[in-house]
C-alpha cells in the first residue's frame, strides 16, 4: 500500500505553496489522522508529544479554511506561556508569505497594550496568544473581536491548566459562537481538563499518537560525577569533549541556568539562554534564535523549554537531576530523534544518588564515565550489585555489629573493637591450622607413592 503524500490532498494553492514552501511532502501520523477531521468540522481531541508534527496538523486546516475576504477574527490559538506562543507564530507567520492577504497577530504579555491595540484597528483573521492576554483585550479592553470565530484551538491543554490558565480560556469561550469548533492539543488528558473539554466540545473525536519508547535504544545515557566541582563547573570541564549539532543543557532552577550561562559567555560560548527570569523583548529574542538555530548551545530550564520542539539535539546535558522521574525521561528524549543517535550525560552529586537509583529500576541503563586530561575514562557501573559468597566470619563480624543493646556503657566501641579482632584472629588461627593440616595430607600421600614405586 502506498504512503500517503500532500499531492493527494484537494487544497487550495496557497496552501499547496505553505507546504511546498515547509518542504512537506508527506504527513506525519497526527496530520495524517487529524486534518480530514478538522475539514469535516469535528472537535478534536489530540495527545501526541513534542515533535509529533501536530502544529501543522491544525495550522494547515486553518489555513485551508480561512475566508480572508471577511475582515474578521476566524481562529484562535491559545498557548500556556510566551514562548511556546512565539514558536507557534513563527511558524504561522510562513502561511503570510504564500498569502499576503493573511493577517496574523501575536498577542501575549511582554509586549505593551497601547501597541497591541493601535495594532487591532484592523482585525487579523488569526490570533495566536497566551490566554491571559487574550482575554483582557476581548473582554476588558474590548479592543480584539471575537464574537465570529469559527475555530479555538487549546494547544498545550495540559499545561494550560496547571499553569492555572484554563480558567481565562473558559471566559473566553463562553462568548464565542455556540457552533465553535474547538481543538484541543495535549500530552495527557488529566482529570482536571476532563470538565472543560466536555463543557465545549460535541463528540470530539480522540487521536491519540503513542509516544516513542521512553528507553529509546538510541539514546545513550551516560552519568558524570561531580565529586568537589559545582555542576556549572563540570559542564565547563565536559565541553570540548565533544562538537555537538546541538546541545540541550538542563538547570533545575532559573539561577543555575543563568549562572551557567554567565560562565559559557565569559569562556567564549555562543548560547541561547532560555528561562523565567529573562526579560519580554530576551525570551522573544531566544525565541526567534531557536527558531532559527543560530547557536549550537542552549541553556534552559525545564518549564521555559517544556514543549517547545527544538530541532537537531544531537547532546543533551542535566545538571543534576529534576525533582519529577519524568522530567528526566522528557530532557534526555530531546535528543535521538528522526531515526538518529543522540547521548545524555547526567552530572550527578551526593544527593542525585536516590534518584539514579530509581531511574535504574525504571530501566534506564547508565554507563558510567569521567572526562580527564581530555580522555574518557571508564568507570565502574554505578549502584551494581556486588555477588558475595557467604562467609562466614563476615556472619559473625554482622552478629556483632548488628547487635540489638539495651544500653550504651562506656567502652562499648572499644569492646566491639576487640571482639571483631579477636574474631578475625582466630578465623586466622583456623586458616593457618588448616593449611598445616592440609600440607600434612599431602606429604603423607606423597611418602605413601614413594614407597610404591620403590
Amino acid at each position: 500500500m502506498e504512503e500517503t503524500q500532500y499531492r493527494d490532498y484537494q487544497f487550495k494553492t496557497t496552501t499547496k505553496e505553505f507546504l511546498k514552501i515547509n518542504h512537506f511532502v508527506s504527513p506525519t501520523p497526527i496530520q495524517k489522522a487529524v486534518i480530514p477531521l478538522v475539514m469535516r468540522h469535528h472537535d478534536i481531541i489530540g495527545i501526541s508529544a513534542t515533535g509529533t508534527g501536530k502544529t501543522h496538523a491544525f495550522l494547515i486546516p486553518i489555513m485551508e479554511m480561512i475566508d480572508t475576504n471577511q475582515a474578521q477574527v476566524q481562529a484562535v490559538i491559545t498557548a500556556p506561556t510566551r514562548e511556546l506562543a512565539i514558536q507557534l507564530y513563527e511558524r504561522a507567520k510562513i502561511m503570510q508569505v504564500v498569502d499576503p492577504h493573511l493577517q496574523i497577530k501575536l498577542i501575549t504579555g511582554g509586549i505593551e497594550k497601547s501597541r497591541m491595540n493601535e495594532r487591532l484597528k484592523t482585525q487579523p483573521h488569526i490570533i495566536i496568544g497566551t490566554p491571559g492576554r487574550i482575554r483582557d483585550l476581548f473582554l476588558n479592553d474590548q479592543t480584539l473581536f471575537l464574537q465570529h470565530v469559527k475555530i479555538l484551538v487549546v494547544d498545550e491543554a495540559d499545561m494550560t491548566l496547571e499553569f492555572g490558565f484554563l480558567e481565562d480560556i473558559d471566559l473566553v469561550a463562553s462568548r464565542m459562537r455556540k457552533d465553535l469548533q474547538m481543538l484541543s492539543f495535549s500530552a495527557t488528558i488529566p482529570n482536571g481538563l476532563k470538565p472543560f473539554l466536555k463543557k465545549y466540545m460535541h463528540n470530539p473525536k480522540i487521536v491519540q499518537i503513542e509516544k516513542e519508547h521512553k528507553n529509546d535504544p538510541k539514546i545513550e545515557h551516560v552519568l558524570i560525577p561531580c565529586r568537589h566541582f559545582s555542576y556549572e563547573e563540570k559542564v565547563l570541564e565536559l565541553l570540548p569533549a565533544f562538537q555537538p549539532y546541538v546541545c540541550l543543557i538542563f538547570a533545575n532552577t532559573r539561577e543555575e541556568a543563568a549562572y551557567l550561562s554567565n560562565m559559557m559567555r565569559e569562556h567564549e560560548y555562543d548560547i541561547i539562554e532560555l528561562h523565567g527570569d529573562l526579560t519580554p523583548r530576551e525570551r522573544t529574542k531566544a525565541m526567534k534564535q531557536l527558531m532559527n538555530l543560530t547557536h549550537s548551545y542552549i541553556v534552559a530550564t525545564d518549564i521555559a523549554a517544556r514543549g517547545i520542539d527544538i530541532d537537531g539535539v544531537s547532546h543533551v546535558i542535566s545538571m543534576g537531576f529534576p525533582k519529577e522521574l519524568d522530567y528526566y525521561i522528557h530532557r534526555s528524549g530531546r535528543t535521538g530523534r528522526a531515526g538518529k543517535d543522540g547521548i545524555c550525560y547526567a552530572l550527578y552529586q551526593e544527593q542525585d544518588e536516590q534518584m539514579i537509583k530509581a531511574l535504574q529500576k525504571r530501566g534506564i541503563g547508565f554507563h558510567h564515565r569521567q572526562y580527564k586530561n581530555g580522555m574518557w575514562q571508564e568507570l565502574k557501573p554505578k549502584n551494581q550489585k556486588k555477588q558475595k559468597k557467604d562467609d562466614p566470619l563476615e556472619k559473625e563480624i554482622g552478629k556483632i555489629v548488628h547487635r540489638k543493646k539495651m544500653k550504651v556503657k562506656p567502652g562499648y566501641k572499644a569492646k566491639r573493637k576487640r571482639e571483631i579482632e579477636q574474631l578475625k584472629r582466630k578465623a586466622k588461627r583456623n586458616m593457618i591450622q588448616e593449611e598445616i593440616k592440609k600440607q600434612k595430607k599431602e606429604r603423607a600421600k606423597a611418602k605413601q607413592l614413594e614407597k610404591r614405586g620403590e
